[in-house]
């Protein structure tokens, strides 16, 4: 079959036509895409933008809160070191009040020095005084008391002394004005003014008129006192009294009586366990050393 040349020119100018509409199509088409492409990097880019100014305002934030922080922190610790303060301050005055009770509260008579030099007067009576029960004194039919305080002590030394198994007795507790001075007048005609001075104080001067003070004896020993230094009761006394607050008011060699192994007062356990520690003894000690005990006399 023969070709038409007429026709084959009109075919290759269509399709001649077609390539170039087809191209101008792809550059239009890649223009809108080129100009897409642009529009979205500029808006990444303002997103970005917006975004990194975003964050540099929250690390703005958060640095400021963080400065906020640090003063607050600056703050509270500064407000706890002025409550620790204070604290202190108020335990400190506390404490102080508390000593000052104690300092009115508690009779300074308790801890002086007597036996020939300070002096209790006739109306001296201790502010409440206790019975000591039968079981722990050498003559039921007689009556002995002690300041109320130191009972607690008293008992607590006699309880002991009996789970240990010694017998110690109380034969002589509190005496008034007028018993000390019946006694001392018995004394003076039983064995002259001279020797009873030797062992008994006059009235107004006995460390009995304080309430504070107790006379033991055993079973054995009796009304006597003769031989008592030699018990297995006063080697009890000698190494566990201070414990419970009582000291030897006349040990041997002493300036103001005979020695009086049977003879305990009350000074509280911390006097009591320094003498002890000290080797020392009361009427050793200065009497302004022995006024600083008098807050620690009943703990």
């Amino acid at each position: 079959m023969k070709l038409n040349p007429n026709v084959l020119i009109r075919s290759s100018s269509l399709l001649g036509i077609l390539t170039v509409a087809a191209l101008i199509y792809v550059f239009i088409q890649q223009g809108q895409l080129t100009n897409r492409i642009a529009e979205i990097e500029t808006k990444t880019q303002e997103n970005n933008k917006a975004l990194q100014e975003k964050v540099g305002a929250i690390e703005t934030t958060l640095l400021e809160m963080q400065q906020r922080n640090e003063k607050v922190a600056e703050v509270l610790e500064v407000a706890r070191t002025k409550s620790a303060e204070l604290e202190e301050a108020f335990s400190e005055v506390n404490s102080n009040v508390a000593t000052l009770e104690k300092l009115t509260t508690t009779d300074p008579e308790l801890l002086q020095k007597y036996s020939k030099i300070y002096f209790l007067n006739e109306h001296y009576v201790p502010e409440d005084l206790k019975t000591i029960p039968d079981e722990y004194v050498h003559n039921k039919d007689r009556t002995y008391k002690i300041h109320a305080s130191v009972w607690p002590y008293l008992k607590d030394l006699l309880r002991t002394a009996e789970k240990d198994g010694v017998s110690l007795e109380v034969i002589s507790a509190f005496r008034s004005f007028e018993d000390q001075a019946v006694l001392k007048g018995v004394y003076s005609v039983t064995y002259g003014a001279g020797t009873a001075n030797q062992f008994s104080a006059d009235q107004g001067y006995s460390e009995h008129q304080l309430g504070t003070t107790v006379d033991f004896t055993t079973p054995v020993v009796g009304t006597t006192f003769s031989g008592f230094a030699a018990t297995p009761e006063f080697a009890w006394l000698e190494k566990n009294a201070y414990r419970f607050g009582f000291i030897l008011s006349y040990p041997k060699d002493n300036a103001f009586y005979q020695f009086e192994p049977w003879h305990w007062r009350f000074v509280g356990t911390k006097l009591a366990r320094d003498l002890h520690k000290k080797e020392s003894s009361f009427y050793e000690t200065s009497q302004r050393e022995i006024d600083e005990y008098i807050i620690y006399l009943f703990e």
